[in-house]
């Protein structure tokens, strides 16, 4: 009599924070294994600043998510109140997985070459810079960049996950403008090696940028769903 019941609405307040957890530990990983002892005093400033912020959103979302369980614990509309979390909820994952444009303040980065120096491994380390400054979507060229996108060399340029693209390449970031435009300044970063091979680095901020690219996902060959284990009701 006294265990609780399984509901829709424990299973998803459930694995919402699962999901936070598993972001947070993903965070306090990569923050141990970044080898923060051989950095110097700037990027040490970034990486903390990184962290400083990453952490002021994840605990803006547990503090969403504790509201959320409360509204639903509270057996009002409990029901009403899941459905439109998971929609909510869809449409963010739909977002991150590249299967939806987007659209929200951030930066246009436009890296020039006139020598055509510049390579795949420029643009991939211009994109992980943008990942570590809060970039929430990105696009390349005509090309949303998601998980499993792959950058190589090619004869034209450089290929995006198949997709040949040239000089200048052009970079979409949704985020906070401020800090990614910050980051990319920081000494010994991508603007350095850019314009260490002739190149150019040039950012503008915006009030709005439109993500339009979206990517289609592939069906798994091997991988199921694993089912939430759900306790069974007392009778």
């Amino acid at each position: 009599m006294g265990r609780p019941r399984a509901t829709k609405a424990n299973v998803l307040v459930l694995l919402l924070a699962t999901l936070l957890g598993f972001a947070i530990s993903t965070q306090v990983h990569q923050t141990r294994s970044s080898g923060l002892e051989s950095l110097r005093e700037q990027d040490l400033v970034g990486v903390l600043d990184t962290v400083t912020q990453e952490g002021v959103r994840l605990g803006t979302e547990l503090r969403d998510l504790e509201r959320t369980r409360d509204r639903l614990a509270s057996g009002v509309d409990s029901e009403k109140e899941a459905l439109a979390l998971a929609r909510e909820r869809a449409d963010t994952l739909a977002i991150l997985a590249g299967t939806a444009p987007a659209t929200g303040p951030g930066i246009r980065l436009t890296i020039t070459d006139p020598d055509g120096k510049i390579g795949s491994t420029i643009l991939l380390d211009a994109i992980q810079e943008l990942r570590d400054a809060g970039a929430e979507v990105m696009q390349v060229g005509p090309v949303r960049v998601v998980a499993s996108t792959y950058f190589t060399d090619s004869d034209a340029g450089v290929s995006v996950s198949g997709t040949g693209i040239s000089a200048p390449y052009s970079i979409l970031a949704i985020g906070d403008p401020a800090t990614m435009t910050a980051a990319m300044g920081i000494p010994g970063g991508v603007t350095v090696s850019v314009r260490g091979l002739g190149g150019d680095v040039t950012i503008a901020p915006l009030d709005r940028v439109d993500i339009t690219a979206v990517v289609d996902l592939p069906t798994p060959r091997f991988a199921t769903p694993q089912p939430v284990p759900t306790s069974s009701a007392s009778p």
